[in-house]
């Protein structure tokens, strides 16, 4: 049997693969809510943890809800955001300087304006104003213009964690010893070696599942960088990684990965308004057999 192509049942539920090596995971939650992050994925990916693994790469990190989830000792973390991964090193480095800082800031709707529309120099102060604004903003999500200026609005609520001076520190402590870097997905992983974990999750969307699905999801991650991320993932499966990879449950998606176990997710669709008219939505996680 080629090497990468698992024929075992499915590791969900509680049988197969990772079934028998359960990881405990911290309860760290991700300190940002970003968009296509996975926060409701990470018991499932947990099942699929090797026992012990090398480094742990992670090169679309957004809120790292896998990485908050394991908090590896050796990892190294990207993503294309400079701006996220810069706020992440001022984490892992100066957290307690961020803290500072975010616990002077006013929680008002003039205020949230301002900082908004601010542009600070120093690295500690931007790392606190995309802290303060994802926090504060409508629904705590992130979003910006064309011009790639912040443009989510004030969402009217109060954070009193915000004034918390030790709400940075566990993340500080989990982010360090870490490698953090802003980069192409293919430059990040170029390093990774046999025993490696690498989990690579692309930006998609699930909202067109239909004809619509390519040309939609063209806007947000190219089809031929969804082809060059399957040909990384093989690639990694070659030198001897364990590679898990989250993507849309579309059929053309999956024919990428004939090399692996397709495991079908299913969820509660939340791009509906009202909670009666959302539906259940199946997204894939494939995985090797290293």
């Amino acid at each position: 049997m080629p090497r990468g192509i698992d024929r075992r049942p499915s590791p969900w539920p509680g049988t197969g693969v990772g079934a028998t090596n359960p990881v405990k995971p911290s309860d760290l939650a991700p300190l940002f809510r970003w968009p296509g992050g996975k926060r409701w994925l990470v018991p499932k990916l947990l099942e699929l943890i090797p026992k012990t693994f090398g480094r742990y790469l992670e090169p679309f990190f957004g809120a790292g809800a896998l990485f908050f989830a394991l908090q590896p000792r050796r990892a190294i973390l990207s993503d294309a955001n400079s701006e996220l991964m810069a706020c992440y090193c001022q984490l892992r480095d100066n957290h307690a300087h961020v803290s500072r800082i975010l616990s002077s800031l006013p929680q008002d709707q003039a205020s949230y304006y301002r900082i908004r529309s601010s542009a600070p120099i120093s690295e500690t102060r931007r790392a606190a104003r995309l802290i303060y604004l994802t926090t504060l903003s409508f629904n705590g999500i992130y979003r910006v213009n064309l011009a790639g200026k912040f443009n989510v609005p004030y969402g009217n609520r109060e954070y009193p964690r915000l004034k918390s001076r030790d709400l940075l520190a566990e993340y500080s402590r989990a982010l360090t010893g870490c490698a953090i870097r802003s980069c192409d997905f293919e430059e990040a992983v170029r390093t990774a070696k046999t025993g490696d974990l690498v989990y690579l999750d692309p930006p998609y969307t699930v909202a067109h599942s239909n004809n619509g699905f390519l040309k939609y999801n063209d806007k947000i991650f190219s089809w031929s960088d969804q082809e060059r991320l399957a040909r990384v993932a093989a690639d990694l499966n070659r030198r001897g990684c364990h590679v898990i990879v989250s993507n849309a449950g579309h059929s053309s998606i999956k024919n990428l990965y004939r090399g692996f176990t397709a495991i079908k997710v299913p969820r509660l669709s939340v791009m509906a308004a009202s909670k009666d008219n959302r539906r259940l939505i199946e997204e894939y996680v494939f995985v090797n057999a290293c």
